[in-house]
């Protein structure tokens, strides 16, 4: 849903005033965990433009299309898996506004917990994401992740009623392999997650 609305583009007193437009849009996105804890990330495509930022698979709904047909088509478009709905893990909604803050969107944000049942991990060909893996919790809290993401790490795993522990079994390493290869340290993002 779009609206077109006054507003001011510019500094006060210039005249500078143009057109914005409201905009609603909602989208579903994958929260996939395998055996191991791991979680399924995608990483945004330089061509969105908000820098160097992981994700989790999913985007916007097509005209019509229900939001859990739309998280499965989009898990398959963007990681190459076919997945299957385990539940509602939740929902939830940003603003985001352009530069100049004239047009303004409400992302609305469905998250369903997926299972995956076949097809073959490999990157989105010309899309929004450019590549996807499996990251620990430790792994993903060391690469600079999306809000929504880092949401999706705090949320309970299927069958859990308590946040998961950011140590998984993939995550075990002997002291020795931690001395020997450090974690480096990342900032959060500044960026908001993109439109996808």
């Amino acid at each position: 849903m779009s609206r077109r609305r006054r507003a001011s583009a510019g500094t006060a007193g210039t005249g500078t005033d143009r057109a914005g437009t409201d905009r609603t849009r909602v989208a579903a996105y994958a929260v996939a965990h395998d055996d191991d804890g791991r979680i399924l990330l995608c990483h945004i495509s330089p061509s969105v433009g908000v820098g160097d930022v992981w994700t989790l698979p999913g985007g916007g709904l097509d005209f019509g299309e229900a939001p859990e047909a739309a998280v499965l088509r989009e898990l398959a478009e963007e990681t190459g898996y076919t997945g299957e709905l385990e539940g509602l893990a939740g929902v939830s909604d940003r603003m985001f506004h352009d530069v100049d803050g004239a047009d303004r969107m409400h992302a609305i944000r469905i998250l369903y917990r997926v299972r995956i049942v076949g097809g073959d991990l490999r990157d989105e060909p010309d899309g929004s994401t450019d590549t996807c893996r499996w990251f620990t919790p430790r792994q993903a809290r060391n690469v600079r992740l999306g809000e929504l993401a880092r949401h999706a790490l705090d949320l309970p795993r299927s069958g859990q009623t308590s946040r998961p522990d950011t140590m998984s079994p993939a995550d075990s390493v002997s002291l020795a392999e931690r001395s020997a290869h450090p974690e480096p340290a990342r900032p959060e993002p500044a960026h908001p997650e993109p439109a996808n």
